[in-house]
């Protein structure tokens, strides 16, 4: 998980009023994780520079944002996607897209996978495995897993339905234990995942924001 909900909402309230101790910490409770995702979508030698240009962003129009904790995490998320595919139709290259998405709508897994499956992850020895699944399972299994968006915002993130990302984590899921078995260098890998997050109701919104200069890494 991510930290603390309240803290991490706490802190991106702060930072929109133009905290930069707060706008550390959410970085520093944030990068880890959507970094994972990106790699996920551009590999590892893009990755560091994408998500940086990502923070830039999130830096800039930070002011802009409303939300608590699960919000600024699918904001982040949304950001990192579009920063990402950009950068990838620049090289001239599309993501590798696992299926069509129309067999996945309204298909949701018979449970929620992304629920019952680890309690702690090893982030790049897991992240290497995710990076040979199809596109969407890929995604799905990141946002749910790795960032920890629940169904409904990950969805959102990606332009899909709810049912759509579940099933896609469960496919996800399900192949990376396959190929787990398959490699014994990988056993205790997937030993257990985070709990899954679901929407909440009652999102904090911002107020009082103020306008903030835009950031550097040296400053993050």
């Amino acid at each position: 998980m991510l930290g603390d909900d309240a803290e991490l909402t706490a802190a991106v309230l702060a930072a929109q009023d133009g905290d930069e101790t707060a706008f550390r910490t959410v970085y520093r409770a944030v990068h880890p994780r959507l970094l994972g995702y990106v790699r996920t979508l551009v590999g590892d030698p893009d990755a560091e520079d994408v998500t940086s240009e990502t923070w830039l962003q999130i830096a800039r129009d930070l002011e802009r944002f409303s939300g608590d904790a699960d919000r600024f995490r699918g904001w982040a998320a949304r950001i990192a996607r579009n920063r990402a595919l950009d950068h990838v139709r620049m090289r001239g290259r599309r993501p590798a897209i696992g299926g069509d998405e129309t067999e996945l709508t309204g298909k949701p897994a018979e449970s929620d996978t992304a629920g019952e499956a680890m309690e702690s992850m090893a982030t790049d020895s897991t992240l290497s495995l995710i990076a040979r699944l199809p596109q969407d399972q890929a995604e799905a299994v990141v946002l749910r897993v790795v960032v920890g968006l629940d169904a409904k915002t990950a969805a959102e993130t990606l332009g899909k339905r709810p049912g759509a990302v579940r099933t896609a984590a469960h496919r996800g899921l399900k192949r990376l234990a396959e190929l787990l078995d398959g490699d014994p260098d990988a056993a205790g890998v997937l030993d257990a995942l985070p709990p899954q997050r679901e929407p909440r109701d009652g999102a904090v919104t911002s107020a009082g924001v103020t306008h903030m200069r835009t950031r550097t890494q040296k400053d993050m």
